[in-house]
């Protein structure tokens, strides 16, 4: 599992754009955002890169990450 801090991210809208997005990769994936912390937390065989490049292209810059 890997975990993210994600900066811009402020409703449902931007937590479904970010699912999109690595789901886009993995369809498998599994992603839980949480709005209050700017955290995002995926479950997938994807590399970490790839992942944090997927949120990032949904909009909302890594800036950290974890596992």
């Amino acid at each position: 599992m890997y975990s993210f801090d994600v900066s811009g991210m402020s409703c449902s809208h931007c937590a479904a754009a970010v699912t999109r997005s690595i789901q886009s990769l993995d369809h498998a994936a599994q992603v839980k955002v949480d709005l209050a912390q700017n955290q995002v937390e995926v479950e997938t065989r994807l590399e970490r890169a790839k992942v944090a490049e997927a949120i990032t292209e949904a909009g909302y810059p890594v800036t950290a990450s974890r596992g």
